[in-house]
């Protein structure tokens, strides 16, 4: 590591994306500072601060890939710690309107691992930094700004559950990675720069996961049985092989159309699914756990790199900018990536113009969030515009579909965009929508036939 470009930096919030970012500022910092109200170092279960981590935990291969470039042979450890390795395109049995995809050995790997022990081994590995510090217990109360607010140069936090006073924590820059939940919309009107664009679509999400020790096999040479929720069929899930030998179910609704969460309710909804082998196999097994609900209303995009201007000194990442369908696992991918846009920047020895890398992170969202706003819009009772543009990229993604169960090739270049490898435009590419109109053509016409 070569010289630092500032003191001290602080995180508020001990995310993954907050994880994510320590590790790039440990090399361009003297101190960084993480500061959340959880206890977090040795913690290898579910914490209060992330309810999430009772759920499916994905990094999609775009963001496996990153996470290993921030920490060399992470993916080796965790499959010693019991992880299995899976292949987006070739070990995971997609179901898209009940049909399942052709598959293909395409590379595009990641590990299984709860959301817990991922965290916990990132944690570790952050913790190996003698310049990082985890300031646990502790509540963010605010920002410390210049006296004309052009300038972040602080953050207010207190210790929880005592009567122990403010502290001011002096900083170079400071990193909002709260969350969904952040006050920088509040923080910014109050400090005189307006309110933040929020853009996103009520889904009415409810998701419900459980953990078994299976009897029997639904998997075969396979690592997931993935059910993709659509217009036609709403419901959706995700079968997994984790860690040690367990394996994990998160079943989901949309537009209200929860799964319960009492043990007999949870089997009938997963009964209904276009993948009957998932409830063939959970009914008689082991279930280490009752189903936990965790309901998603609505999808979030601030559009924070629409501001004119924004204090030096203050950056905010991960779900405090943007929290997409879960369904599809983005979040913590995008959380690498704007972690690894980061570490560019401290190794170019200057910290970042606080506009400009926000106009970043807005860059490394809008693939992702086109995306899936697309699919989230393909559901009749989701509310939002649906402009000629979308509905042209709606119609040819349902052709990729019809393509892919039929064609490899096909599933590989829709999973390369999808796991975000590639960009999206990738799919437009002319010899693969060739390809797309003629397989899919022929699978239309066999079925009229």
């Amino acid at each position: 590591m070569g010289a630092k470009i500032g003191n001290r930096a602080v995180l508020l919030g001990g995310s993954i994306a907050a994880l994510f970012a320590a590790r790039a500022l440990a090399e361009g910092y003297e101190e960084v500072v993480l500061v959340d109200r959880d206890e977090l170092v040795g913690v290898r279960e579910v914490r209060r601060g992330a309810p999430q981590g009772r759920h499916i935990n994905g990094l999609l291969a775009r963001g496996s890939r990153a996470m290993e470039e921030m920490f060399p042979e992470i993916t080796a450890e965790l499959v010693r710690d019991g992880c299995p390795l899976t292949d987006l395109a070739g070990t995971v049995r997609w179901y898209f309107n009940g049909i399942p995809l052709q598959q293909t050995r395409a590379g595009l790997t990641n590990v299984a691992a709860r959301r817990p022990l991922m965290e916990a081994h990132v944690r570790e590995r952050v913790q190996a930094y003698e310049n990082v510090t985890f300031m646990e217990k502790h509540d963010v109360l605010g920002l410390v700004t210049n006296d004309d607010n052009s300038r972040v140069i602080g953050a207010r936090v207190q210790p929880r559950d005592t009567e122990g006073e403010e502290i001011v924590l002096d900083a170079d820059l400071v990193i909002d990675a709260t969350g969904r939940g952040s006050r920088s919309p509040v923080w910014l009107t109050e400090l005189g720069y307006g309110r933040v664009q929020e853009d996103g679509a009520k889904i009415g999400l409810g998701y419900a996961s459980r953990h078994y020790v299976l009897k029997s096999d639904p998997f075969g040479k396979d690592h997931s049985i993935i059910v993709v929720a659509s217009p036609d069929r709403p419901r959706g899930a995700i079968f997994t092989k984790t860690d040690h030998g367990t394996v994990e179910l998160t079943t989901y609704g949309i537009l209200g159309d929860h799964p319960p969460t009492d043990p007999e309710g949870f089997t009938a909804f997963v009964k209904t699914l276009a993948a009957p082998e998932i409830y063939e196999s959970i009914v008689d097994a082991k279930a280490i756990d009752d189903p936990a609900l965790y309901k998603f209303p609505t999808t979030l995009r601030r559009r924070y790199e629409k501001f004119n201007r924004f204090p030096e000194g203050f950056l905010i990442i991960g779900d405090a900018v943007c929290t997409p369908n879960p369904v599809f696992a983005q979040a913590q991918t995008l959380a690498a990536l704007e972690a690894l846009a980061l570490l560019k920047h401290m190794r170019n020895g200057k910290a970042p113009s606080s506009l400009e890398f926000m106009r970043e992170v807005g860059q490394i969202i809008d693939p992702a969030w086109e995306m899936t706003r697309g699919i989230d819009l393909s559901f009749p009772g989701v509310e939002g515009e649906r402009s000629r543009k979308l509905k042209m990229m709606q119609a040819y993604m349902t052709r990729v579909i019809i393509a892919a169960t039929q064609d490899a090739t096909v599933t590989e270049a829709f999973m390369r965009a999808a796991g975000l490898v590639d960009q999206p435009q990738a799919l437009m590419k002319p010899g693969l929508m060739m390809r797309v109109m003629r397989t899919s053509n022929r699978v239309l016409a066999a079925a009229k036939g």
